[in-house]
């Protein structure tokens, strides 16, 4: 108990010198030890490594995961050390609606037929989706995650004890300093000849005794100080070498984030796949957008080639040439009018549904044209000998 106490009580006065060199510090009335440049240069480094890693760290989350509720409850479970139960994603719940609207309108209906393959397809994304997220949570977000509670937690500790021994370093030279003062002042006054006439010669064997108690004192000082000195030595280079490490994390970054481009890569892909084969497959349903209840589609010439450019086409419906009940034209039979014809470009891969259409490879040009009678979402397309119908949200039209 006695040992406790003691160490209880020298650990007190540590902090108690410390909290006064500090504050002394702060207030500009003692000296501070300052750090050399490069030191500064690997303190600031780290910190904004961190700093930036905690952000990235944050907006990954919320990217892979925009539900705050949701990422709450990944957080808990992660802390109690518990598997996060399965969640389904919005493209898998939207394909489960869907399947369950087809079923019950009617699923030999073409909006029946639609929905089915829309969900099959959003069922695909939300798969998709789901190992982006597997994958980006392990090659990305963990590594991130590692670092700061793990590594910078370490460097962290070292750069408090690193401060502290600091703050014991500066208290030291501070303490000597006092002592210097003390024992030339004590000094002076010792070398004064004593007059032995007066009452109280008792002042001088006094102010010998204070200088060689003063003596004592800066000898005791100097020792504290050369202590203090290589401990703090010392805890400059365990932190120097922590610092230093962090080039190391960054080539570990860079990596994991070359991993997150890959994955997010493939996962777009997929993406793109899915909704080109869906585009596809309802291209191929007819009437399926056809109705005397809907709208006519708006005319050739109202449409603006930028606006056809800058979005994503959708397949219009595979309607011939000629209006329902009438036989269709044969294609080779069609001549190019003699006015009307128009350049090209073709904006996405298309692969002919049949043999009445013709496939496309994108950015290759071909010469158009559209004939009376015409659905307005399809045009003639010519590419040497070759002609087909193509589908005009796959074109860029050129003046």
């Amino acid at each position: 108990m006695d040992f406790n106490m003691k160490k209880l009580a020298s650990d007190a006065g540590i902090f108690f010198t410390r909290a006064v060199q500090f504050t002394e510090e702060k207030f500009g009335q003692a000296e501070k030890t300052e750090l050399d440049a490069h030191f500064e240069n690997l303190l600031a480094r780290a910190d904004s490594t961190k700093n930036w890693t905690e952000k990235i760290l944050r907006q990954t989350e919320v990217l892979l995961q925009p539900n705050p509720s949701a990422r709450v409850e990944e957080f808990l479970y992660e802390k109690l050390d518990r598997k996060v139960p399965s969640r389904v994603t919005n493209g898998e719940l939207l394909a489960q609606y869907m399947a369950e609207a087809a079923s019950e309108l009617g699923p030999t209906t073409p909006y029946g037929k639609t929905l089915i393959k829309v969900a099959e397809a959003e069922k695909h994304l939300g798969a998709a989706e789901r190992d982006f997220i597997h994958t980006a949570s392990i090659n990305f977000l963990t590594p991130l995650r590692n670092f700061l509670e793990g590594d910078w937690k370490t460097i962290s500790k070292e750069r408090r004890l690193l401060q502290n021994r600091r703050l014991d370093l500066d208290a030291c030279k501070a303490r000597l300093k006092k002592a210097k003062a003390a024992e030339a002042k004590a000094t002076c006054e010792g070398d004064t000849v004593p007059d032995f006439q007066e009452t109280r010669p008792r002042n001088y064997i006094l102010s010998a005794s204070a200088s060689a108690l003063w003596n004592d004192e800066v000898d005791k000082a100097e020792q504290e100080l050369r202590v203090a000195q290589t401990e703090f030595d010392r805890q400059a280079e365990v932190t120097r070498l922590l610092l230093e490490g962090i080039s190391s994390t960054h080539v570990n970054h860079l990596r994991c984030l070359h991993e997150f481009v890959k994955s997010q890569t493939t996962y777009y892909a997929q993406c793109y796949r899915h909704m080109l084969d869906l585009q596809k497959q309802l291209g191929r349903f007819p009437g399926t957008f056809v109705g005397a209840s809907e709208p006519a589609s708006p005319p050739l010439s109202s449409t603006s080639p930028t606006t056809t450019a800058a979005t994503m086409p959708v397949v219009p419906s595979v309607a011939g040439l000629a209006p329902p009940g009438e036989a269709a034209l044969c294609l080779e039979e069609v001549a190019p009018p003699a006015s009307g014809t128009r350049k090209a470009r073709v904006l996405y891969d298309y692969e002919a549904a049949d043999s009445s259409e013709l496939a496309l490879l994108a950015d290759e040009l071909i010469t158009v044209y559209s004939l009376p009678g015409m659905d307005p979402d399809w045009l003639i397309g010519e590419r040497g000998n070759k002609k087909g119908k193509v589908p005009v949200t796959y074109l860029e039209l050129l003046s």
